[in-house]
């Protein structure tokens, strides 16, 4: 069996320093004479020790939900904010530390009672009136603003309002949270905006309030999200509505003005949806649509329910129909990949875009006759080199400081779709396929690892498949490809650090982003 890459979760000591606003003394009762005792640490961020971004989530809670009201007031001025957090503690909590930066802490309350509260790098470091006892609930409720200025992730400003853009590690600029994947909750939202426009969050509207000049919106999702998959759009949007298989509703978000030209795009997702189902099985969320934004941000994005993508992915004749169809399906099949089933640990990111890009290749074959096997053979000559700037797929090399993107590299698309080939080619189609619905059912509305996919890998199959995925999954070099003797990769040139995303990749929407284009260009 393969070990776990992901370190179990550990509670760091706090750095010595000063009180940073926090509590300066207990006073105890010694022989009669109060006594002043040594003052509590001073605040210092926390983390769950992820391999690639060891000071994201924090230890001692779990949270099972968030509810998030906003007020929009336009693109210039941060929001106005207030978080609720339900958690439960899994241990005595004396401080709480949740991720949070890019924004001014007006007040903070647990369980009711006022807290202190002071910020150490990205943390909001919280110490409540009484201590948290292991086992019971807290309520934490913080007022804040958030701020959509700035390029680091989290709001993205559109021409017509705001969405937002959270992977990997960009919630935390929106709301306080425990912003790691590992520890999914259910979300509500709240978005009061001018009355002119629309907003729309994951999961379902529950309720929508006209207050004069303002309208409050109100969503609420039905399964538990990562924080990275949040998604609240506010714009001047028309959110037209059909029906998927089984009459799952299908709502999708664009530019009102636009409606008419996207039409024929969005008409399509149905019929994905179908496909996919047919491949893995059951759609798992409430409902499912496309957020079309007005705004170039060199990528798209698998937002739960509410897939993100740019309006020129749809408006530029450059990118071919059948080339959009793919990476409709690529944010389509994340919902599986990646949403229900979330990774562990960033290190198990292959598993999000190797799936979906998996999916995107074999759409692309069955529907348009663009051979997954063309691809991947040239996705296999260039793997040395991509396994050499950015690490083999499970075990990637960290992103390049400032530039947090840039762990969505080549590896971790076609270079890890050659996996999940490798894997087919070894066990057979029918074992393959009786693992890719196995995976997400059992795994269903919760979080898995890299070890747990090869321990269903090798029951399915019936064999021992450690030496495989140690070679595919961990090997500098790439393994021979099974049943292609003939498959070359070229060797690496020598580099001087990790390659930015998107390099080694041709073809329309190269660049930074969370979906990679096609090793050959269109």
């Amino acid at each position: 069996m393969l070990p776990d890459p992901t370190p179990s979760p550990a509670r760091r000591s706090p750095a010595p320093g000063s009180r940073r606003g926090l509590r300066a003394a207990v006073l105890a009762v010694a022989s009669a004479t109060l006594i002043a005792a040594a003052p509590p640490p001073a605040p210092a961020p926390l983390g769950i020790g992820d391999a690639l971004f060891p000071y994201l989530g924090n230890p001692g809670y779990d949270v099972v939900a968030y509810d998030i009201a906003f007020t929009y007031g336009g693109n210039t001025t941060p929001l106005d904010a207030v978080t609720r957090i339900e958690a439960r503690a899994t241990e005595r909590l004396e401080t709480i530390n949740l991720d949070f930066t890019h924004g001014t802490v007006g007040a903070v309350k647990v369980n009711g009672l006022p807290a202190e509260f002071a910020t150490a790098e990205e943390d909001l470091v919280v110490r409540p009136f009484l201590p948290v006892e292991a086992g019971s609930r807290v309520r934490i409720t913080v007022e804040h603003t958030s701020d959509p200025r700035g390029d680091a992730g989290g709001w993205v400003i559109t021409r017509d309002g705001l969405a937002m853009a959270n992977q990997a590690d960009a919630a935390h600029r929106v709301f306080p949270s425990n912003d790691h994947p590992a520890d999914k909750a259910y979300f509500t939202f709240h978005v009061t905006a001018p009355s002119e426009l629309t907003a729309v969050a994951n999961g379902e509207r529950v309720a929508k309030r006209e207050n004069g000049p303002t309208t409050t919106w109100s969503y609420r999702t039905r399964h538990p999200m990562a924080t990275e998959l949040a998604q609240v759009s506010i714009g001047s949007s028309a959110v037209p509505t059909r029906e998927g298989p089984g009459g799952l509703p299908v709502r999708d978000v664009v530019p009102a003005k636009d409606l008419t030209r996207l039409e024929p795009w969005l008409r399509k997702t149905p019929g994905q949806l179908s496909w996919m189902e047919g491949k893995v099985g059951p759609y798992p969320f409430e409902n499912y649509g496309v957020l079309i934004a007005d705004a170039d941000t060199g990528y798209e994005l698998e937002t739960q329910t509410l897939s993100l993508f740019e309006r020129r992915i749809f408006t530029n004749k450059a990118f071919p129909e059948w080339y959009v169809d793919s990476i409709m399906v690529h944010e389509l099949s994340h919902q599986w990949f990646g949403d229900s089933v979330s990774p562990r640990g960033w290190s198990d990111l292959w598993l999000n875009e190797g799936h979906a890009t998996w999916y995107e290749a074999l759409y692309a074959e069955e529907k348009s006759g663009h051979l997954m096997e063309t691809r991947l053979r040239e996705a296999y000559r260039r793997s040395d080199q991509w396994r050499a700037d950015g690490g083999p797929p499970a075990a990637p090399k960290p992103p390049a400081p400032g530039k947090k993107i840039s762990l969505f590299r080549p590896v971790v698309y076609d270079g890890s779709a050659l996996v999940l080939y490798a894997l087919r080619e070894t066990i057979g189609e029918d074992a393959f396929d009786r693992l890719e619905r196995a995976w997400v059912r059992d795994h269903r509305d919760s979080t898995a690892s890299t070890a747990d996919f090869t321990r269903l890998a090798s029951e399915i199959a019936g064999r021992d498949l450690t030496a495989f995925f140690r070679g595919w999954l961990y090997g500098e070099r790439t393994p021979p490809m099974p049943g292609h003797p003939d498959w070359t990769s070229a060797a690496p040139a020598k580099t001087k650090g990790p390659a930015p995303a998107g390099s080694g990749s041709g073809g329309p929407g190269a660049g930074a982003g969370h979906h990679a284009p096609p090793a050959t260009a269109p």
